[in-house]
């Protein structure tokens, strides 16, 4: 098998790694029949999962939706740490209006999050 066509096949797919995942570890020779089993299902596996279900890259809203859970931050606090209004912050959070750059530095330094997904590049 080459592919896996429909969600059964993957279904079936799935059950039987979780099943040699049980059977092999760390010390299992690369010629166990399990562990070269388990190398085949896998990339199957994930191959469909790539094309089935493809992980798309957080949004800056997410990303500070994140961090704010993470800090134990609300918007009014994080209004007060970027120096903007809590309106402005709901604007962000909702989508409404993008930061300026001094806002998204601000973002950056104070929420630690990279730059180039603050500025989506």
């Amino acid at each position: 098998m080459t592919k896996i066509n429909n969600e059964l096949e993957y279904k079936v797919f799935s059950e039987r790694m979780e099943e040699l995942l049980q059977l092999v570890d760390n010390d299992t020779t690369t010629t166990d029949k399990n562990l070269v089993e388990l190398g085949i299902i896998s990339a199957l596996v994930a191959d469909y999962e790539e094309e089935h279900y493809p992980i798309t890259a957080p949004t800056l809203v997410d990303v500070i939706k994140l961090r704010m859970y993470e800090m134990k931050l609300n918007q009014i606090k994080l209004s007060e740490m970027l120096g903007v209004s809590t309106s402005r912050v709901s604007e962000y959070l909702t989508g409404k209006s993008e930061p300026t750059l001094k806002v998204a530095r601000e973002i950056s330094k104070k929420l630690n999050i990279d730059a180039h997904i603050i500025l989506g590049v």
